[in-house]
């Protein structure tokens, strides 16, 4: 079963390594020279530490696993970019792609560009300096060679230092270049000036495409819709120019002039789906602040309008079309929700699924669009700076493989509610109307680009994410948002042994929703290693497994899914075999893993229990696809939650280990491994399954009289502090305290978590790992 070669069959191979050295970084200063070269760090020997898998079987650390901290002095250290938004898969970066290869590790960074942030230094200048050859924005690692010259942290160029860049509007002092926030903070965020722009910024758009089938108007989500909006309609991003408009659809197209002059909404029907037209432009796109009565209007009155509908067809592609007419001349956000196949007109879709097939371990097939239709026009849409998300709410096949794609290619997101319905499902229904209101809420920005630069020797050749691949190293995402997570293949073009330090940056040039345009920047610094060993020690085994299963899915879909989980296993086998064949000098039996990668078996297997990567497990289609999309379209953080939950005991929870945080007593329960061994009927347990939304599901399950005690042991947890209250309530939640089936979907998705465990058609972690040390000896 395991045939497929090593894993070079998944992870990508770069050019062999060039001849040309980069120019040699003698004379930088001491910020950017001072690595730590006083023997190994002690972090660093604990990282390569032979683990014996077989043997040693409480690996989970008592908290969350931090990003490995790189091999930099304090002051790079406390320069560099948060991991939560900038990280690589190696902290230790291989001189050669020889090295590289020999560790059979992937080289690639995970990226969060747009994450809320607290703090984000924002800096208004006429002059933002740059680097004169690769255009690397100045920071904290560039070298000053003195007052009036600096040297460039990725392609070693010499710049001078213009005037006004001398004076530090922080201390309000000249001659001090080097204390610039500029090249004191890793992640900035500058006011661009109108050489960064094409057209006068845009203002907030806003168009709402619905569905309003008897599917549709049946499963109540058009309730939930229209109120959700209504209460935060003055919440939505935006100014004065702010702009919003509707259009609902089922085998017609319905346009709606609000128009301020009227005195109600007026329904415009387009029945000609084969030649979509706007009826008219001026008035279907209205300015929110002057339209806001009828928008109202419209909101409290559009779930009647369709309550009586016996029309069945959905018409989503002529609906699309229409609203990229609409859209092209200002770009924008379209909302698109759709609860069914689309039967009429362009982009109709025929079902693909065979449901006898949903547990077959010999292949999935239809992973893939079955029309380029809504790729096609994606990328219309992008080219118009028009971003579409997609919420598709349906109990039945509707095809989201092919849907999909009209996000995937347009830089939108992603939604899927497969049993919503406001009788049968209200918890599916409420978890629509929190994320809904997250989503209206949340930043956004329009008209964006993003160019990731890399110190010279290294290369990007693959990207993954939701966006429009503009040139080598240019994303075009027409909308951005906070929720959204990038990965970035890399490999190692020309030998990098003259050089300390690789540099990585990323720059994110848009249009924030106030109209004006902004540059968000991060720079990520890290040391150039020569021995295999510190490559080892270097590696960042969540990021590597974000890095894979990008990769998997990718594979999933060119090749066959049984291709990607064979290369899943042979990553892992490649790993640990060349760990012990090369490092670890240790002749004992068992399976060796450094200490750095202890966890990364477990990984695997808990990737390859996913619903995107599963086999012999009965999964619908779509959701398999869903969770695909999941997978290369979110931040690291949201990824490992969902590959591998936290599960903490909380009727034990004390007070021994607290953390004292602003003035307030954090507990620090300890992690759980994910088996059903560490459950006990009279225990109380948390799973933070994590979520990008604040969603709450909640699921009790009481007996025999200790419901309450452990309803008192958790009321004196959640008084201990702000800190745990905002814990317990932005995460995925189950409470399992008994066997009694009070919710059997609920109980059983707690009980699929836990990976650790055997199922039908899956290895237990032991057995898995006994597979592992068998291909291992082949």
């Amino acid at each position: 079963a395991m045939a497929t070669p090593a894993c070079s069959q998944l992870i990508s191979r770069g050019r062999p390594p060039g001849q040309t050295p980069p120019p040699h970084t003698a004379g930088t200063t001491k910020l950017a020279t001072s690595i730590c070269h006083s023997g190994v760090p002690e972090l660093e020997v604990e990282a390569l530490r032979p683990v014996n898998l077989l043997q040693e079987r409480n690996l989970l650390p008592h908290r969350p696993l931090d990003a490995p901290e790189p091999n930099l002095n304090a002051d790079l250290k406390k320069a560099n970019c948060s991991p939560d938004t900038f990280r690589c898969t190696l902290t230790n970066i291989p001189q050669t792609q020889a090295l590289l290869n020999k560790a059979r590790l992937p080289l690639g960074l995970l990226l969060h560009p747009f994450r809320d942030l607290a703090q984000l230094p924002v800096i208004t200048s006429s002059t933002i300096v740059r680097c004169r050859s690769c255009r690397t924005y100045i920071n904290p690692f560039v070298s000053f060679l003195d007052q009036r010259r600096w040297k460039c942290s990725l392609c070693y160029r010499v710049n001078d230092v213009p005037d006004e860049f001398m004076y530090n509007p922080v201390t309000r002092s000249y001659g001090e270049p080097h204390k610039r926030p500029e090249v004191q903070n890793s992640t900035v965020e500058f006011i661009a000036s109108s050489d960064y722009m094409l057209r006068p910024p845009q203002p907030a758009v806003y168009l709402f495409v619905l569905d309003v089938s008897h599917n549709a108007v049946d499963a109540g989500y058009l309730d939930v819709f229209c109120q959700t909006l209504l209460e935060n309609l003055d919440k939505m991003p935006g100014d004065t120019r702010t702009r919003v408009g509707f259009i609902t659809f089922n085998s017609t197209i319905h346009f709606y002039n609000l128009h301020e002059s009227l005195s109600q909404p007026q329904m415009l029907v387009v029945s000609d789906i084969d030649d979509i037209f706007i009826p008219t432009h001026d008035s279907l796109l209205v300015n929110l602040k002057e339209s806001r009565a009828l928008v109202r209007v419209l909101l409290t009155s559009l779930p009647g309008m369709f309550s009586q509908t016996r029309e069945t067809h959905s018409a989503l592609g002529p609906a699309l079309q229409a609203a990229y007419k609409l859209m092209s001349s200002t770009g924008g956000r379209v909302s698109v929700f759709q609860t069914q196949l689309p039967t009429l007109g362009a982009g109709l879709l025929q079902s693909r699924e065979d449901p006898n097939q949903r547990s077959s371990t010999k292949g999935v097939q239809h992973l893939g669009p079955a029309t380029d239709f809504y790729k096609k026009l994606a990328l219309d849409c992008s080219g118009q700076q028009i971003g579409v998300d997609l919420f598709l709410l349906s109990s039945q096949y509707s095809d989201l493989a092919s849907l999909a794609c009209v996000s995937k290619y347009s830089a939108g997101s992603i939604f899927y509610y497969p049993s919503l319905h406001h009788v049968h499902n209200p918890a599916q229904l409420d978890k629509f109307q929190k994320d809904l209101e997250r989503y209206l809420t949340r930043k956004i920005g329009f008209e964006a680009v993003m160019r990731i630069r890399c110190t010279k020797g290294l290369s990007i050749h693959t990207f993954h994410g939701n966006f429009f691949v503009r040139s080598t190293d240019l994303l075009s995402l027409a909308n951005v948002n906070p929720d959204s997570g990038f990965a970035v293949q890399m490999s190692i073009e020309e030998s990098m042994a003259d050089t300390s330090l690789a540099c990585f940056q990323a720059a994110l040039l848009y249009t924030s929703s106030k109209g004006k345009r902004r540059i968000r920047v991060h720079t990520l610094c890290l040391p150039v290693v020569s021995q295999l060993s510190d490559v080892y020690a270097g590696a960042d085994v969540q990021a590597i497994t974000c890095l894979l299963a990008n990769m998997a899915i990718d594979r999933s879909i060119s090749s066959s899914l049984s291709d990607a989980r064979d290369a899943l296993v042979n990553a892992v086998v490649d790993s640990l075999s060349a760990y012990k064949n090369t490092v670890s000098n240790l002749q004992q039996s068992g399976l060796i893993a450094p200490a750095a990668l202890c966890l990364f078996p477990l990984y695997v297997l808990a990737l390859l229990k996913q619903k995107a990567l599963r086999t012999g497990t009965s999964t619908k289609l779509d959701e398999r696809v869903f969770a695909m999309c999941e997978f290369k379209s979110q931040p690291l953080q949201q990824i490992m939650r969902t590959v591998h939950p936290d599960l903490y005991r909380l009727d034990t929870i004390s007070d021994e280990g607290a953390l004292h945080l602003n003035d307030c007593i954090v507990p620090q329960p300890h992690l759980l491994h994910l088996t059903a061994e560490k459950l006990t009927r009279e225990g109380a347990f948390l799973m933070d399954c994590g979520s990008v939304s604040p969603a709450i599901k909640w699921t009790s399950y009481k007996f025999r009289g200790l419901f309450f005690e452990y309803q008192s042991n958790f009321n004196r947890m959640y008084m201990y502090s702000d800190y745990m209250r905002s814990f317990l309530f932005h995460m995925l939640i189950h409470f399992i305290t008994s066997p009694r089936r009070d919710d059997a979907s609920a109980k059983t998705s707690f009980f699929q978590h836990l990976v650790e465990d055997r199922s039908e058609s899956a290895f237990s972690y032991y057995e898995f790992l006994l597979h592992i040390q068998q291909q291992m000896t082949k």
